[in-house]
């Protein structure tokens, strides 16, 4: 067993406004990846009204070795799930919505079409609102990918490699990284202006060849957004941490991944796919330097 180093030491002051949050996801019935992921950055994020919501239920019907959410039969789809989810990016006054689902093989499009009625409800209640969509694979059916980009067009769509070529068949049993790849450049060759982003944990085993590698893997399918952060592990049920990276070996990573022609890069240890999102719809001027 590893011992976190004082690096992994996260300390914010919460506002009571994580509170308000709270109270407005549970009064209108909705998930987030932030709760059911255990993510260790929600009281940071949600004190600025920053989360990402779930759609889909909170059951997946794959059981990634490295996720806390739940996993098993998934519930029928709620059809007002779509109203429910603008009237919270209205109340929460959001200018840039993150929409990530659980993997829903049992539906016939694998919920392709329920996050094109999420973005279009989002959009009519809340107009001038950007959306990023992090989606499953959809079995790199182009069908589903295409249609999400070119009826939803939202404006950053994301897809999660998650760890490196060799590891994927142990984190991701029911997923694969080359299907994740074909997902992502079909994604890429949809040309409907989406910036197009995945991200990449760290700290499973991987070495620094295979990081690199993944990166050039990334670029090579039409990658433009990229984050890189540490696991952590959720419970005691899942994958344990080989190794805590160091901040400076994690910013070396963001730096290479700059050098391979990345437009847009964030490393670091609490990164997270969704952490900060709306950085990336930015002009570059209003990026943080």
């Amino acid at each position: 067993m590893h011992r976190a180093p004082r690096w992994m030491r996260k300390a914010f002051s919460p506002d009571g406004t994580s509170r308000v949050v709270t109270g407005l996801i549970e009064g209108l019935g909705l998930e987030t990846v932030c709760e059911n992921a255990r993510c260790p950055n929600l009281h940071e994020c949600w004190s600025q009204r920053q989360l990402t919501f779930m759609i889909l239920g909170d059951v997946c019907t794959r059981a990634c070795q490295f996720c806390a959410v739940s996993h098993g039969r998934p519930a029928a789809v709620a059809p007002d799930e779509p109203w429910r989810v603008a009237e919270a990016v209205r109340r929460l006054g959001l200018d840039h919505a993150v929409i990530t689902s659980v993997a829903r093989d049992d539906l016939a499009d694998e919920g392709a079409d329920h996050f094109v009625r999420v973005v279009q409800a989002v959009r009519d209640r809340n107009p001038g609102v950007t959306v990023e969509l992090l989606v499953p694979d959809f079995h790199a059916d182009p069908n589903r990918i295409r249609h999400v980009l070119e009826e939803g067009r939202p404006e950053v769509f994301a897809h999660n490699v998650e760890t490196v070529e060799r590891l994927s068949p142990l984190l991701r049993p029911s997923a694969s990284y080359a299907r994740s790849l074909t997902t992502l450049r079909t994604a890429s060759a949809c040309e409907t202006g989406s910036l197009i982003k995945s991200s990449l944990m760290v700290g499973l085993g991987e070495t620094e060849e295979e990081v690199v590698q993944t990166i050039r893997d990334l670029r090579a399918v039409g990658v433009t957004h990229l984050t890189i952060g540490q696991y952590l592990r959720p419970s005691a049920a899942h994958l344990p941490v080989m190794e805590y990276v160091s901040p400076t070996r994690l910013a070396r990573y963001g730096d290479l991944a700059n050098a391979e022609g990345l437009q847009w890069v964030r490393a670091g240890v609490f990164v997270r796919s969704s952490y900060h999102a709306v950085d990336a719809v930015r002009p570059a001027e209003a990026l943080p330097r």
